[in-house]
């Protein structure tokens, strides 16, 4: 938790005081039900910016703080509905827009993608925030009925067309899978698309460059990438440090962050993963520490916990992940969702138009 995420929660804890302002009856009660829902409104553009600003971007804000809009404009919505001061059909658009967009952030979570608001998704928040404020003082002050019928229209065509606009950017995620590229998984389950090659489709010919930090893995990631033909044209190389005088001294992590928080952890992971970017100069790296089986330190951190981190210009994200199965097992499934956050953060770096040496 830090300052960001806190005021975005502010957002939730409000809607269940919003509702009961606009549904009890005393001196004022919809002016002030629409002064508060302007100021948590607020703390959707502030809770960004702080974030950004110091550097807490994290994969919670990315979910909550979209949850935390949709949650809390949907349920002003809904009591607004109730006391006849809008269309129930508007809410079902917006809803059926959430909700499609929801679940596209579930499929891109399966695949190791965080999908953060977009612009245009900033703007339809605004619109309808803008909408919403209208629809409350509409009645207090009967002269704001078709200004009110105006920004509802207008929060709509926003809603649509951002919708579609997430739709078509992340088309990807939803796109059947190419069955030629798939191949059994090693533990002998059902059959998965092959990182290796999607990777490869993606960064032949795109200038972007790649290395890996391996721990747990020993080497398996980067044995993966190699396996594809042309492989050279974007990977660099890699350090396999598994013990942690290695990761001092081939990837720089701290002696002081090994000692506090211990080689498994996310920080770690984001260390190794700027340290081998930085020291072989590619624009993308990935990360990878855990324990793959018992460990002789007498560590109590479970079997299967992993901690995976991608690196490219400016950004560093890193996501746990508690992997069942043998040693062999999880080192195969933690390196190939190493590069399943590998392909994510290619494709952001691509999206944003990164210049390449």
């Amino acid at each position: 938790m830090n300052i960001p995420n806190t005021l975005t929660i502010s957002r939730l804890v409000a809607i269940p005081l919003l509702m009961a302002l606009l549904l009890l009856r005393f001196p004022g009660h919809d002016q002030t039900a629409a002064a508060l829902f302007i100021v948590f409104s607020l703390t959707d553009t502030l809770d960004g910016q702080l974030a950004r600003r110091r550097g807490t971007e994290s994969d919670l804000g990315r979910f909550l703080d979209p949850l935390a809009d949709k949650l809390f404009v949907l349920s002003v919505l809904i009591v607004l509905v109730q006391e006849g001061l809008v269309a129930a059909w508007v809410v079902v658009v917006i809803f059926s827009r959430e909700l499609i967009i929801t679940i596209l952030r579930s499929v891109g979570a399966g695949q190791g993608r965080v999908i953060s608001a977009a612009p245009l998704g900033k703007t339809k928040t605004v619109t309808q925030m803008a909408a919403v404020t209208l629809l409350i003082l509409q009645r207090p002050y009967p002269v704001l009925v078709p200004i009110a019928a105006i920004a509802v229209g207008i929060a709509v065509v926003f809603t649509l067309w951002s919708g579609l606009d997430y739709v078509w950017r992340f088309r990807d995620l939803i796109r059947p899978f190419d069955v030629s590229k798939m191949r059994e998984s090693p533990s002998g389950g059902a059959p998965e698309a092959s990182a290796p090659q999607e990777l490869a489709a993606l960064l032949r010919g795109s200038g972007l460059t790649v290395s890996v930090a391996e721990s747990m893995t020993g080497g398996m990631i980067g044995t993966m990438i190699t396996g594809q033909p042309g492989s050279s044209l974007y990977f660099v190389g890699g350090v396999i440090a598994y013990s942690n005088d290695l990761k001092r001294e081939e990837l720089g992590v701290a002696a002081e962050l090994l000692e506090s928080v211990g080689a498994v952890s996310p920080e770690v992971a984001e260390a190794m993963a700027q340290g081998v970017r930085s020291r072989l100069g590619t624009n993308l790296a990935v990360a990878v520490t855990g324990i793959a089986g018992p460990a002789a330190d007498g560590t109590t951190k479970p079997v299967g916990l992993t901690y995976i981190a991608v690196a490219s210009e400016g950004h560093v994200v890193s996501r746990e992940f508690r992997f069942e199965g043998d040693r062999t097992v999880i080192r195969h499934r933690a390196s190939t969702a190493a590069l399943r956050m590998l392909i994510a953060e290619a494709r952001s770096v691509a999206r944003a138009g990164v210049k390449t040496a």
